[in-house]
């Protein structure tokens, strides 16, 4: 996902890549074969059928931090305007689920696997978003667009510099009052991260643990 990253070394104990068969999820141009597949999901009480692919993050299912991340986060307003941004979206459901509670806000999805972004955009287009979504390469973002919120199941598998170094690049683009909604397995780091992000003075709430996920509240 984000950014281009080197070996992403020894993992936590327990922790396992996803399966992307030669290829890790924050592959800039994947080789695995796509064998594209439909992934379900309801949040908010909308069904979801998104399509997904080889190669990207969490392709077979709606990963389960990412479900607890739409389960647990207080999602936006019908009347939010945004601009939202959604860091390391994968095939989407983050970004889709952002564009369809806030029907007037554009959404930025942002990752570095180019068959992410193209996956992305396809499944805007299923839920009639569009016109609403960009899918764009870390380097694509426009410099002064700043947001009003942020989403990120961030790839904890980069490693902790690189995942740091993603953080600090992104995080600064919050609006004043705006709100980052991060979630983080407990054995991977949730709770040292949230230390570190108070280091670096934000404000971070442990707004709910479930499932061994921490959902973090950030803001200035």
């Amino acid at each position: 996902m984000l950014p281009a990253a080197p070996s992403p070394g020894p993992l936590p104990a327990g922790a396992t890549m996803p399966d992307v068969t030669g290829d890790h999820y924050f592959t800039a141009e994947p080789t695995t074969p796509a064998r594209p597949r439909e992934v379900e999901f309801n949040v908010a009480g909308r069904d979801y059928t998104l399509t997904s692919a080889g190669g990207v993050f969490s392709a077979d299912r709606l990963d389960p931090g990412t479900a607890v991340l739409l389960r647990k986060a207080a999602l936006p307003s019908a009347g939010e305007t945004g601009p939202l941004l959604d860091i390391g979206c994968g095939f989407g459901p983050i970004t889709c689920v952002l564009a369809t509670v806030a029907p007037a806000a554009t959404v930025w999805a942002v990752d570095v696997n180019e068959r992410a972004r193209a996956l992305t955009t396809t499944n805007a287009a299923r839920v009639d978003a569009a016109d609403r979504v960009r899918a764009v390469a870390p380097d694509g973002m426009p410099a002064d667009v700043t947001f009003t919120q942020i989403w990120s199941n961030p790839p904890i598998h980069i490693g902790k510099a690189e995942l740091h170094d993603l953080l600090l690049r992104w995080l600064p683009r919050l609006t004043p009052d705006g709100v980052a909604w991060l979630v983080v397995a407990r054995h991977l780091g949730g709770d040292s991260l949230h230390r570190w992000l108070v280091e670096q003075g934000w404000q971070v709430d442990r707004h709910a643990s479930q499932k061994g996920y921490r959902v973090l509240r950030v803001t200035r």
